[in-house]
């Protein structure tokens, strides 16, 4: 219902991502069992998934993708098509801003994976809808406090994601927001964001490594 409050986890994973074997079907169900209102599919460099899901869930699902650039990952929401990898950050905002979608950049001050380097993190700031600074996945805490620094330095609205890799992981941390139901409507209440939930332990990393193992074995089936 439009003026609602509903929890959202802007970072998630499927199969369709090489270090994932989620499937759909039990994504959405971890969703929903979790108590999101809202779930943004962004898979490394691929829509595949998000349309799928969002297929099966449109009210439910927002279609997005973890883009990596030739430095850092973007993280975008209500992408409508795919955004090829290993581009100039600046040409991928611009490939984003195309499309009308909402454009967070990823874990920017976690240097275990893919880390920004600050003096880029400055220019592209004021290009940007928010920084996500609250991934679950972070090893330490202080690079989500960094990531909130940097934010508020350029007064720009923080995101929050689950970085799910496996269905358990899903809603570990999210922003409790008022209703959306559009890129537009998302930047107008996305200040009004209040962060749920804390980061996931060490050891769900050990899902990507199972996972990547997974697919050497068997990639026709985790593909």
């Amino acid at each position: 219902m439009k003026g609602a409050s509903l929890r959202v986890d802007f970072h998630c994973h499927t199969h369709y991502s090489g270090d994932s074997v989620s499937n759909i079907p039990a994504v959405i169900k971890s969703a929903r069992a979790h108590g999101l209102g809202r779930l943004v599919i962004t898979d490394h460099n691929c829509l595949k998934g998000a349309i799928e899901a969002h297929a099966l869930e449109p009210d439910f699902i927002i279609m997005g993708e973890e883009i990596q650039t030739t430095y850092g990952e973007f993280l975008a929401s209500f992408v409508k098509e795919q955004v090829p990898k290993r581009l100039d950050p600046f040409k991928t905002i611009e490939l984003l801003r195309a499309q009308g979608a909402f454009i967070s950049v990823s874990h920017p001050f976690d240097e275990y994976r893919s880390g920004w380097p600050l003096t880029l993190l400055n220019e592209i700031a004021p290009l940007v809808d928010a920084i996500e600074t609250d991934n679950a996945r972070v090893l330490h805490q202080r690079m989500n406090d960094d990531a909130a620094a940097f934010a508020a330095k350029f007064d720009l609205p923080g995101t929050a994601g689950s970085d799910a890799h496996h269905p358990y992981e899903i809603g570990r941390l999210s922003l409790d927001l008022p209703d959306f139901s559009s890129a537009e409507e998302l930047r107008a209440v996305i200040r009004q964001g209040k962060v749920v939930g804390k980061i996931s332990p060490g050891w769900v990393h050990g899902f990507s490594v199972a996972a990547k193992f997974s697919k050497k074995l068997h990639p026709k089936t985790n593909s």
